[in-house]
C-alpha cells in the first residue's frame, strides 16, 4: 500500500500480528482514533484473531504512516477515505488516485510559501528588536 514508513518495523513479516494496544503505542494513535480509522474506511481490513482481536501488520503500520503523512498536510478526513476506497478498488483508480495527491501537494506547497512568508516577517520582527536592545 505505502513504502513510507518513518519508524522500523518491531516484528518480521510473518511475524507482524499486532494488537491495538500494540499499534497505538507504536504509532501515536489512541486505540480509540485507530478503531474510528476503522469505522470510516480509512484503514483496510484488519485481521482478527480467533478471539476476535484486531491483529494489524506491518502493511497496517506503513497504511497508517501514510495516512499521517495526509493528515499532515491537511488533507480532509472524507478525501482521505476516498484515496483508501480507491486503493481498495485496485490499480485502474492511478490516475484518480495521482489527481488527489497532485491536488494536495498544491494544497501543501502554498501553505509552504505562506509559512516562509510569515517566517520572514518573524525574522525582521526578531532583527528589529535586537537592533533596538543594543541601542540602550
Amino acid at each position: 500500500m505505502c513504502a513510507s514508513v518513518d519508524r522500523p518495523h518491531p516484528r518480521p513479516h510473518g511475524r507482524d500480528l499486532y494488537s491495538i494496544s500494540e499499534v497505538a503505542a507504536h504509532t501515536g494513535l489512541s486505540v480509540h482514533t485507530l478503531r474510528w480509522y476503522e469505522r470510516i474506511g480509512l484503514m483496510p481490513h484488519i485481521g482478527r484473531s480467533h478471539t476476535g482481536q484486531r491483529r494489524y501488520t506491518n502493511r497496517d503500520l506503513e497504511w497508517l504512516a501514510f495516512v499521517g503523512k495526509l493528515r499532515l498536510t491537511g488533507m480532509a478526513v472524507a478525501d482521505m477515505v476516498r484515496y483508501a476506497d480507491l486503493v481498495r478498488q485496485g490499480d485502474h483508480t492511478y490516475p484518480e488516485r495521482r489527481a488527489l495527491l497532485v491536488a494536495t501537494r498544491e494544497d501543501v506547497r502554498r501553505r509552504i510559501a505562506e509559512l516562509h512568508s510569515t517566517l520572514s516577517v518573524l525574522d525582521f520582527k526578531i532583527d528589529l528588536y535586537s537592533t533596538e536592545e543594543h541601542r540602550s
